[in-house]
C-alpha cells in the first residue's frame, strides 16, 4: 500500500523525475513554464527550477511512497500557474473557474500495474481539495482499450480518470500516441 503526500522534498521528486541524471529530463516543467524558458533551461537549471517549486506553496504535485521510498509522481497545480497550459490552443480552458490541472504521472517500473497511478490521482484530488480548488481537470488519453507507450500514458488515461469520478467534458485537439486527449473534470464543490 502506498501513501501519497505533497511533493515538498526535492530529493524525492528528483528520485522519480530524473533518477539517472539525464541532462534532457523534462522535470514536469513542460506545462509550467513558457516554451522559451523551457527551451533555455537545461540540466541543473531545470533541477533548480523544480527545487524552487518544491519550496513554494502549493507544492508542484504529489508523490507516492512505498514505505520511505518514493515510487510515483503526479504533477498537479492551479491551471493559472501553468504558463503553457494557460496559452494552450489544443487544450483551451473550459471556463473561468480556478481549476487545478493534473498534467503528468510517473511511476517507477517496479511499481507499475499495482494501482499507484490511481493512488496518485486520488492524492492529487485530495491535495487540490485541501488547497481550496473548486474542481480538478485532467487531459488524459483515450486508449480505446489498447496498450499505449509509457511516454503517451504520462498524461493518464480516460479510464483512470473515470474510475476516480472525473467526467468527460470534451475532446481536445491534443494527441498522445496519435490518440485523442480529453478534457475531464471533477467538481469538488
Amino acid at each position: 500500500m502506498v501513501i501519497v503526500r505533497p511533493a515538498a522534498r526535492f530529493e524525492d521528486v528528483a528520485a522519480i523525475l530524473n533518477p539517472s541524471g539525464n541532462e534532457r529530463a523534462c522535470w514536469c516543467l513542460a506545462y509550467r513554464i513558457t516554451s522559451a524558458e523551457y527551451s533555455a533551461l537545461r540540466g541543473d537549471a531545470r533541477a533548480e527550477r523544480v527545487r524552487g517549486l518544491c519550496a513554494d506553496e502549493p507544492a508542484p504535485g504529489v508523490l507516492a511512497y512505498d514505505g520511505d521510498t518514493p515510487v510515483g509522481w503526479c504533477g498537479v497545480s492551479p491551471r493559472s500557474s501553468m504558463e503553457r497550459l494557460k496559452r494552450s490552443r489544443t487544450m483551451p480552458p473550459l471556463d473561468d473557474l480556478p481549476v487545478w490541472s493534473v498534467v503528468c504521472f510517473v511511476v517507477r517500473a517496479s511499481h507499475r500495474r499495482q494501482g499507484v497511478s490511481a493512488a496518485l490521482l486520488a492524492g492529487a484530488v485530495d491535495y487540490a481539495r485541501s488547497s481550496g480548488a473548486p474542481a480538478v481537470e485532467g487531459y488524459p488519453v483515450e486508449t480505446d482499450g489498447a496498450r499505449i507507450s509509457s511516454s503517451a500514458a504520462h498524461v493518464g488515461t480516460t479510464t483512470l480518470f473515470e474510475a476516480a469520478g472525473f467526467e468527460r467534458v470534451r475532446p481536445t485537439d491534443a494527441r498522445a500516441d496519435r490518440r485523442v486527449r480529453w478534457l475531464m473534470r471533477l467538481d469538488l464543490r
